[in-house]
């Protein structure tokens, strides 16, 4: 059995759609999960209690860390590694593989492509602290305590993805018929994870015995637009056209003093004034798997959104 813990969010809804097809049993756990088709249970927990996250994981072959918790630098670290030091005892106990879906905040500003092999050089509060529960992890795996893998994404688009910088300031809007947005610099190209290739490298690196104790870097496509060419793509998509401002740091500044998400993010933006290039070659060449192209992806999405608006 494959156990999801934060099975609400993008990269889980489509994980369990990918698992669905391969007829697997899955359990679902979160704070408030929903059901979803296929052989699903549904198990009400919250994962930052030791004993629940236990009851969350027993019987499960492999469980996927997949929570995503408020964007809140104080809730982070009050939260995260609790929520890992449980992961990681609910599987030793459980005598189960965990799969950690993680960002690249640990890298920080980055010269050139990320790779697995980028060392951890934070810059933000937030990288510090994903650094420090990725280094957990790894410390587990290192001394043989348990099976693991960590799989990175980028910065991430897709349909449903609620969440996702790109889907709220550019396919939102357009969706709308509102001017789009983009943070600081448009001028830069910028990698975007499609969440269903997310889901399904997921699927296929569980799947295989030698991907275990490692890092990967999920499949992501390559020569990634720059923000003007990426609101190109959607606008053409949508059948508008491409109007949209971009948001220095002043702006962002002021922005957020009204608004908590926005300040919060405020430490992330060195993300998005230079390149920002996520590599999966590695991944790429292990499974010969090939990353869903940026036009493809765009035109999925806003398919989507016009079915739902419809």
């Amino acid at each position: 059995m494959i156990t999801i813990l934060g099975a609400g969010g993008a990269i889980g809804g489509e994980l369990v759609k990918a698992l669905a097809r391969t007829r697997t049993r899955v359990r679902l756990v979160g704070r408030n999960p929903k059901s979803a088709p296929g052989d699903v249970e549904i198990l009400t927990a919250d994962i930052s209690d030791l004993s629940q996250t236990v009851r969350a994981v027993a019987g499960s072959d492999v469980v996927h860390l997949l929570v995503g918790l408020k964007y809140d630098c104080a809730v982070w670290q009050e939260t995260w590694p609790r929520i890992m030091r449980n992961a990681i005892e609910a599987c030793k106990r459980a005598g189960a593989k965990l799969v950690f879906f993680d960002n690249v905040y640990m890298y920080g500003k980055v010269a050139g492509k990320m790779t697995e092999e980028t060392p951890f050089n934070p810059c933000s509060r937030k990288g510090e602290l994903r650094a420090r529960i990725a280094m957990e992890l790894l410390s587990e795996i290192k001394t043989g305590n348990l099976t693991a893998m960590i799989a990175r994404s980028a910065d991430f688009y897709g349909p449903g993805a609620k969440t996702s910088v790109a889907n709220m300031l550019v396919f939102d809007k357009f969706a709308n018929q509102s001017k789009a947005a983009w943070l600081v610099n448009d001028l830069v190209p910028h990698s975007f994870t499609f969440t269903p290739d997310a889901a399904k490298s997921l699927v296929l690196l569980t799947g295989s015995e030698t991907a275990w104790n490692q890092t990967w870097h999920v499949p992501t496509a390559p020569a990634p637009p720059t923000g003007k060419q990426f609101i190109g793509m959607v606008a053409q998509a949508f059948g508008v056209a491409p109007r949209y401002r971009v948001l220095n740091r002043p702006m962002l500044k002021v922005a957020g003093w009204f608004d908590k998400t926005v300040a919060e993010s405020y430490e992330m933006l060195y993300q998005s004034d230079s390149e920002y290039l996520f590599d999966s070659t590695k991944f790429v060449r292990a499974f010969e798997f090939e990353a869903t192209s940026y036009a493809e992806g765009v035109r999925i999405v806003a398919g989507e959104y016009k079915r739902t608006e419809a």
